[in-house]
């Protein structure tokens, strides 16, 4: 434990941020979670805090609504990582203010774990709540709080189970669907990689002031070769159907909310390919897989073999 950074983690209970809980903890971090009262009541989350407690993960109750309670928490750590819900993205600017409050944090990683949100040409709803995590960013430069950002790209458990096909639980084994033409390349990465990967970069002085991108080299397929990886695995051809851009985003302005976000990420994704149509300069930003090749990732090969 000595010399390791002491770790919050907000919005440990959440999707992604009960896998950076587990992973801060196993990698002998001094780890803490914020935690409402009332989670220890919900059934689903009561059973998450047990396992954090297992972990030997200390928590601390507060609210990100409650600025006493967040600069007392942020006091007791070094780095703070934000892993709160689409909903709570802009409320970031509290934790902010906590932490210049605070004044003892080394470092900030706010809630990202997707897109490059410099980096997108998205269509909305998409386009908004990008912005608002690219407006966090610039928050943090201003206050001049040290910071990683990360860049996580799909989340392997949200887009491979269905192969990405709208509201499906398990890969598609007659036809898919394919938005645009297939072609541009997307990044998968396991939630627990993704977890490890994070806190693998909170001492590092590499990813100070950096964007952290976590793109494995066996994670990159384009929607064409996942959909072929998954063929070859059944052993089967699907029927495919594409759907051009200009249909696709005709079919993200037409669905209801909250079901034309996602879609108009699967167009800033799969169609404009904002994960990988940029070059990672060293200026900005470092790459996770090449810094930490001790990692062993789940490939999407591994991951979607599950499924077979």
């Amino acid at each position: 434990m000595a010399g390791k950074s002491k770790v919050l983690i907000i919005g440990g209970t959440g999707y992604i941020g009960k896998f950076i809980v587990e992973a801060s903890a196993k990698q002998g971090h001094p780890t803490f979670a914020l935690v409402r009262e009332s989670s220890v009541s919900d059934p689903v989350k009561a059973k998450l805090i047990d396992n954090f407690k297992n972990l030997g993960v200390q928590l601390l109750y507060g609210d990100l609504y409650d600025h006493e309670s967040l600069v007392k928490a942020i006091k007791q750590v070094d780095v703070v990582i934000s892993a709160v819900g689409h909903m709570q993205l802009k409320d970031q600017i509290k934790i902010i203010a906590a932490i210049k409050e605070a004044g003892n944090v080394k470092r900030f990683f706010p809630s990202e774990f997707g897109n490059d949100v410099d980096r997108v040409h998205a269509v909305e709803p998409a386009k908004t709540a990008f912005a608002t995590k690219a407006q966090i960013r610039r928050a943090i430069e201003a206050e001049g709080i040290p910071y990683t950002y990360v860049v996580s790209n799909c989340f392997a458990g949200y887009f491979l189970p269905g192969l990405a096909q709208p509201g499906a639980t398990a890969p598609p084994r007659d036809k898919v669907v394919i938005p645009g033409d297939g072609y541009p390349k997307a990044v998968f990465n396991y939630e627990g990689d993704i977890g490890t990967y994070t806190i693998k970069a909170v001492d590092d002085p590499r990813t100070l002031n950096k964007i952290l991108y976590i793109k494995p080299p066996k994670n990159t397929y384009s929607f064409n070769e996942v959909v072929a990886l998954w063929e070859k695995l059944i052993g089967k051809t699907l029927e495919k159907t594409y759907v051009p851009e200009d249909k696709f985003v005709k079919q993200i302005q037409d669905a209801p909310t909250p079901i034309n976000v996602p879609l108009a990420i699967r167009h800033s994704i799969f169609v404009k390919g904002d994960q990988s149509n940029f070059e990672i300069n060293p200026s900005f930003g470092v790459e996770a897989a090449q810094l930490y090749p001790d990692v062993k990732y789940t490939t999407v090969e591994e991951y979607l073999s599950r499924f077979v």
